[in-house]
């Protein structure tokens, strides 16, 4: 049973952050929509697009609360059915409760495969627990499935909501995540998130070592400059200063023709990139694109771990530390990225547009 319900937008949101909230009286408002009982959430599953302030833009991931490790061939089968770009798995290390622990481990899984380093799916992750994380009591008399649910129609995004929920945040200003690349931290700054990610700078290489790869991405066009960044496998094929923003969004390579083209395990995304505008607001000091069928993904939206690597070139071209970036895909997202030592701070936003439940 799905049931469909409006509900005064004064009662959902936040008028100074425009954050969606659900507050007591707008439960009170719906409860008599719901069955008496509680039911039993296996797995609580949210829908967040990130880098990005306006639902559907941006790069949407999944991020699933666990209170235990999955088997990994489970993780990958949920990554597979969900058919994001990345499915994230948030796991408490010290506790049971998401509200007040502050470490958690954290994985990554594309629909093929899992990926050591993600930054949306990182960034959607901390958006979760920071802004919405639903609380769902013990099961005791009834049970129900995943199709008894509640659709808000919220402004601005849609929510799927559990009866009986309850929502809280996580209380601390900054969480840490126990991944393959490491503790990532990622505290809240305004309206923002800041993710303190490794810095990937890229080396010279000669173009020729990947020259069917670039022709097959870049048809005619002769890059300016290629990089390669060998922990993290990603190829930065830079174009001309004297192209146009529009060279760069009109590109359309064959993802099987990629896969083809490089088939030696020598590359996970390429990176197209361009010098931006910064003299024209929004002042954007570079443009990018990232293809990563590799991974099972044509195309990324918007990519955090390409930005540990762009950072790291464009610090170097254009001598400063502190660039805005924005990736041009099709969804199209904003990044701030500040340069610290060895180390980048990655600055986005997220909007989390869905919460349901999964019940594999």
């Amino acid at each position: 049973m799905v049931t469909e319900f409006k509900v005064q937008e004064s009662l959902l949101t936040d008028k100074t952050t425009r954050r969606p909230q659900i507050t007591t009286q707008a439960f009170h408002s719906i409860s008599y929509l719901f069955f008496k009982g509680h039911i039993s959430m296996e797995v609580p599953i949210y829908f967040v697009d990130a880098f990005t302030n306006l639902p559907f833009k941006g790069n949407p991931a999944a991020v699933c609360l666990l209170q235990h490790a999955l088997q990994d061939e489970m993780y990958q089968k949920i990554a597979a059915e969900i058919n994001l770009s990345e499915t994230a798995f948030v796991i408490p290390l010290k506790s049971s409760d998401f509200t007040s622990e502050a470490r958690f481990a954290l994985r990554w899984f594309t629909p093929t495969n899992e990926v050591p380093l993600c930054g949306h799916a990182t960034l959607a992750s901390a958006a979760v627990l920071f802004y919405l994380r639903s609380k769902v009591l013990p099961c005791t008399k009834h049970s129900f499935t995943s199709n008894h649910l509640l659709i808000l129609r919220i402004p601005h995004c849609l929510h799927v909501w559990p009866y009986n929920t309850t929502v809280t945040e996580n209380i601390n200003p900054a969480v840490v995540f126990e991944t393959l690349s490491g503790d990532l931290c990622v505290r809240q700054n305004g309206e923002s998130l800041v993710m303190d990610f490794p810095l990937n700078k890229p080396i010279p290489l000669d173009p020729h070592e990947f020259t069917n790869l670039i022709q097959v991405a870049l048809g005619d066009l002769v890059p300016q400059d290629v990089r390669y960044c060998h922990a993290t496998k990603k190829l930065l094929v830079r174009l001309a200063d004297t192209c146009d923003r529009s060279v760069l969004t009109s590109l359309k390579p064959d993802p099987e023709k990629l896969l083809r083209t490089e088939s030696r395990g020598k590359i996970t995304s390429l990176i197209v990139t361009m010098k931006g505008a910064p003299t024209c607001q929004p002042g954007y000091d570079f443009y990018s694109r990232n293809f990563a069928p590799w991974n099972g993904i044509p195309e990324d939206p918007v990519t955090g771990s390409a930005h540990t690597v762009l950072a790291g070139y464009w610090a170097e071209e254009l001598g400063k530390q502190k660039m805005l970036a924005y990736q041009c895909s099709k969804r199209g997202g904003e990044l701030e990225l500040e340069i610290k030592g060895d180390r980048v701070d990655i600055s986005g936003r997220a909007v989390v547009v869905l919460q349901g439940t999964l019940t594999p």
